[in-house]
């Protein structure tokens, strides 16, 4: 039988803050519903509730049939000791099954009552699961993901790129009924998002996925819901992100005219009856002024000035009557801009015969040059050494052998792949006084406010911030420092697509020196990078290309 899901009037908050109320939603057998909204709207808390992870504050989770298994992909893999087959096992359900299995055997052997049902039961499950065969079918999933390496290589061993492979691999390998994905785009190249898209595009269960890429939501989604977090609503849309972009705008054009049509009819009425009001009041002023012998021209204007007030009562009681039409609300926008510095030398970085090696890994030498309002995107396959490049370019991974140096008045502005420049438990508030080098805790908080980072979240310890936020944090450094050269490795990641759109916008305002990492096709059409600088691997090595665009 396949398996839908169904969420009836579902609530969740943060605190006291409420996130969504009143959520009804099915998704059917080869649905794919992606949920949207701003970060903080609650998608993550969406998919965890489903999950059985977090429980709602209100309303039911129910699967058809209720032993249907639900799948959930987090949106950032683990990064410590978990082997690959470890994480794979874990999120494809079969560690669980295979633990319910062995405790079923060990109540078998031990002859206890109903121990033989537990035993079919945990068995059916752990090969419905693919439990059988996942050992086999993972080094085939890795090897068509473009992942070489061995499945017991820990996670915290890989690359952000080759993490996001081992993340696919374990959606590919999902034998649940039901998926729940969480940013499953994040870092993936081209060919691994080629790769989920073809998945995605052909699955039979539902599926719920959460992503800001614009373009993969236009290739695999059926439907859309959007969690309004402003509104307190939840709105649902048909077909993928530009229908539902499309439909939206259609929709407040439609609030805006019918509240224009409310306000001129109201305004109107409400005119006409000060008038009609202003003419009975002139008449029985005209009426006093007559003299005693003058009883019909009295008369006469009373019942005009009763007629007029008849009228204005008319009027205003027809305003009343109007149904209100509430003000389209202006959504909260975040306003991004790059704080420049005055520029650079003409010349703003020199590699020459730069080798890096890190592990296993080595980046053959690179020659290359970054000259004073260079645009360069840094292309390549996952784990092929972009960030090692950026990371040694910035310092923070030593180079091997040959030289690298940076010209003069350059003011650098960077954000990393994993928002580490914020981590710890330092509080937020003090974390990015501290990057600012800014001692006016006020100017601080006006700066986070700007990105939506209030007071209920500058307080937190900056590991208990979501990656969004984190982000957001990290964009807010860059706008509060001035700078001429920006470095960013995956930018979009995490960051909502309204979040996204202004730092497009910030990007083609920005005429200094910008060298960025993204997998976003429609960032890269929005920059319009003048060079491209691109690594190819092969095994354990990495070479370096360079060429105009």
């Amino acid at each position: 039988m396949p398996a839908s899901l169904h969420l009836t009037a579902l609530a969740a908050g943060f605190g006291a803050r409420p996130l969504f109320t009143g959520l009804d939603l099915v998704v059917g057998p080869g649905d794919v519903v992606a949920v949207v909204g701003p970060n903080g709207a609650g998608k993550s808390t969406l998919l965890r509730i489903i999950a059985g992870e977090h429980a709602p504050d209100g309303g039911a989770v129910r699967t058809s049939p209720t032993d249907a298994t639900v799948g959930y992909l987090p949106q950032s893999p683990p990064r410590g000791d978990e082997t690959i087959l470890e994480y794979s096992a874990r999120r494809t359900g079969v560690a669980a099954a295979q633990a319910e299995f062995d405790c079923a055997t060990a109540a078998l052997t031990a002859g206890e009552q109903g121990a033989e049902d537990r035993y079919a039961a945990a068995l059916d499950r752990w090969l419905a699961l693919g439990g059988g065969d996942l050992d086999a079918r993972l080094g085939e999933t890795l090897a068509r993901v473009g992942l070489d390496v061995a499945v017991d290589r820990p996670l915290g061993e890989l690359s952000g790129g080759q993490a996001a492979r081992a993340s696919l691999a374990s959606i590919l390998l999902s034998q649940h009924d039901i998926l729940l994905l969480d940013e499953p785009t994040n870092n993936l190249d081209q060919a691994g998002l080629g790769v989920l898209t073809a998945y995605l595009s052909s699955v039979s269960g539902p599926v719920l996925v959460a992503s800001h890429d614009r373009r993969f939501l236009d290739e695999v989604a059926t439907g859309v819901v959007e969690l309004d977090l402003h509104q307190q609503a939840v709105h649902h849309y048909t077909g993928g992100w530009s229908d539902y972009r499309a439909a939206k705008a259609l929709a407040r054009s439609q609030a805006v005219a019918a509240y224009d049509t409310y306000i001129a009819e109201r305004d109107s009425l409400a005119a006409r009856a000060r008038r009609q009001s202003e003419w009975a009041a002139k008449g029985r002023a005209q009426k006093s002024d007559l003299g005693p012998h003058a009883g019909i021209a009295k008369k006469y204007a009373e019942d005009q000035a009763k007629r007029m007030d008849q009228r204005a009562a008319r009027a205003r009681a027809a305003a009343e009557r109007l149904d209100i039409v509430e003000q389209p609300r202006k959504e909260w926008e975040l306003r991004y801009t790059i704080a420049q510095a005055t520029p650079s030398a003409d010349v703003v970085l020199t590699l020459d015969q730069v080798v890096v090696e890190r592990a296993n890994f080595r980046l053959d030498p690179v020659s290359t040059h970054l000259a004073r309002g260079d645009r360069v995107a840094l292309l390549g396959p996952n784990g092929s050494g972009k960030s090692t490049l950026l990371q040694a370019m910035l310092g923070r991974v030593p180079i091997t052998s040959g030289r690298l140096s940076w010209g003069s008045r350059v003011h650098l502005g960077t954000l990393d792949q994993g928002r580490d420049m914020l981590a710890g438990d330092e509080e937020l508030l003090a974390a990015v006084a501290r990057a600012l080098g800014e001692t006016d805790v006020a100017t601080v908080r006006t700066l986070l406010a700007k990105f939506g980072l209030g007071a209920e979240i500058v307080g937190r310890r900056c590991d208990s911030l979501s990656l969004g936020e984190r982000t957001r944090a990290a964009l807010a450094i860059l706008q509060g420092r001035a700078v001429n050269t920006v470095i960013l490795d995956e930018p979009t990641n995490h960051e909502d697509v309204e979040g996204i759109e202004q730092l497009e916008a910030a990007l083609r305002a920005f005429d200094g020196t910008l060298v960025i990492v993204t997998h976003d096709r429609a960032l890269l059409e929005t920059i319009q990078p003048t060079r491209v600088w691109r690594l190819h691997r092969d095994g354990a090595e990495a070479t370096f290309t360079t060429a105009d665009r």
